[in-house]
């Protein structure tokens, strides 16, 4: 026998044991792709330090208040820095509603140019505006110039979140949102799963 010829017979049995052992693990060969799901994202979903953002204009006595608001990032919410003006309302009615029209500008607002390479979109468009309840809601409630169930989903995910993340605008971790309609309006949660999956229907539940 030559010696090309042994080294052929040597890589042969190579092979063969090579794929028995893969059988013996239960490994099976296949030529079809496989799926291993989605790859991770690379956005890194962060900013550093805080942001004004643009749309409001705070007088120089005035001390600018920290706030958080939530953009869209990576299929989820993600909360950011922001700051509004510090309101000088003695009526806490008219201060909730000062800070509540403060975040949705900076909710309607497109993000900074570092926050939109961070991977930051904001899914609320304009016109779109907030006012104090009427006669007969709830105290504390908000109404919004849309029906909230008319807004997208990721949307109105972003303003539940927003003003709950803000005790001002808050009762309880909830929100009572309603629209310009004869319709009574409703208790708004900012839930983990929703922060996750914001393009999922927002928990309500009767505002008493």
């Amino acid at each position: 026998m030559g010696v090309r010829e042994g080294r052929g017979l040597v890589a042969l049995a190579g092979i063969a044991v090579v794929a028995a052992v893969a059988s013996g693990c239960g490994i099976r060969t296949t030529s079809v792709p496989v799926d291993a799901g989605a790859a991770p994202s690379r956005l890194p979903c962060s900013v550093s330090g805080s942001a004004s953002g643009p749309g409001i204009a705070t007088r120089a006595q005035q001390q600018p208040v920290p706030v958080r608001v939530y953009l869209v990032c990576a299929s989820g919410l993600e909360a950011v820095d922001r700051t509004v003006p510090q309101t000088a309302d003695k009526n806490p009615a008219d201060g909730r509603l000062a800070v509540a029209r403060a975040l949705l500008i900076r909710l309607v607002a497109e993000p900074t140019e570092t926050e939109r390479e961070a991977g930051f979109t904001t899914s609320v468009q304009g016109p779109l505006a907030v006012s104090a309840g009427r006669d007969g809601d709830p105290e504390g409630a908000l109404r919004l110039s849309r029906q909230p169930e008319d807004l997208p989903a990721a949307a109105l995910s972003q303003i539940v979140c927003t003003y709950a993340e803000n005790g001002t605008t808050a009762d309880g971790g909830t929100v009572l949102l309603g629209g310009p309609g004869p319709y009574p309006v409703r208790r708004y949660a900012c839930t983990e799963q929703l922060r996750e999956r914001p393009d999922s229907a927002v928990p309500t539940r009767p505002a008493s």
